[in-house]
């Protein structure tokens, strides 16, 4: 599924353009640029955060926030989710149920968060880290694969293609076929809206693919939704690499057409490029 590209998600704008390889070094063009708006995030009208991302896929996002910050358990947890515009931002207003409610009072979490922002306002270093079980093991990895999931990726990019200032968060199935793809300003939003997807539509067996570095808590977002695997575009930090480890995920880093590296748990990496 690829989820549709609208124009609230980006903007034309007049720019001057250098280029020593055209006939003008200088010229007049038109280009697009993503769009970024603040939006606020409440639970049962307790205001939680603002963050910064793209105005689309809201609902996904509010889903998959919920879960990685570990509010909710499920998106049946959430009784409703009420999206308003404001002319100065978005609101997201999520009605949870009361077990959910005392979670998020004990968090007493208050943020605003800058683009792709992990962990800002966190008050305590014990809060970081989340208690999640370990994920099952039951999926392998053929790495032969590895290049159709990369070739989709990129065919699959619309809104980086457009702004070049994009990133993307994947689910495929191990036969290297992509399910669903978000694009987001924020490598942890695009991926808060994936998780969210996934738990609502209850996609199992697959993994993600993510085109940024992995940093712990993008570790913590897929083993939140019990995806087995996280592969990254880029390298992985020492403490997803550590937390990956305990939480029994595979990680891949430097993931290209023809190389991967395998961090953790590579008894679910088989094949080779």
């Amino acid at each position: 599924m690829l989820i549709d590209i609208n124009l609230s998600q980006y903007h034309k704008h007049s720019i001057i353009r250098y280029n020593k390889n055209k006939n003008k070094n200088k010229y007049p063009d038109i280009d697009l640029f993503i769009e970024e708006i603040p939006v606020a995030i409440s639970f049962n009208k307790i205001v939680y955060t603002v963050m910064m991302c793209t105005p689309h896929d809201l609902e996904y996002f509010a889903i998959g926030f919920s879960l990685s910050e570990g509010i909710i358990i499920h998106h049946r947890d959430i009784h409703d989710i009420d999206i308003k515009k404001h002319h100065n931002g978005i609101e997201i207003n999520l009605n949870i149920s009361n077990r959910c409610l005392f979670r998020l009072k004990k968090k007493r979490r208050s943020l605003i968060g800058i683009t792709g922002c992990g962990i800002c306002g966190e008050e305590k270093l014990d809060t970081v880290c989340r208690e999640l079980l370990p994920v099952l093991s039951q999926i392998v990895f053929d790495l032969n694969y590895l290049e159709i999931v990369i070739s989709q990726l990129i065919a699959k990019q619309e809104l980086n293609h457009l702004t070049g200032s994009a990133h993307a968060a994947i689910y495929f199935d191990l036969k290297g076929h992509v399910k669903v793809i978000f694009e987001d300003v924020g490598r942890h939003i695009a991926l808060d809206k994936l998780v969210g997807y996934i738990n609502r539509h209850q996609l199992s067996g697959g993994a993600i693919l993510v085109t940024s570095r992995a940093s712990f808590e993008m570790v913590q977002k897929v083993a939140s939704v019990g995806v087995e695997i996280l592969f990254a575009i880029s390298s992985a930090t020492k403490m997803a690499i550590d937390l990956a480890d305990r939480l029994n995920v595979t990680l891949v880093g430097h993931c290209r057409y023809d190389r991967a590296d395998v961090y953790t748990h590579n008894e679910r990496i088989v094949g080779k490029l």
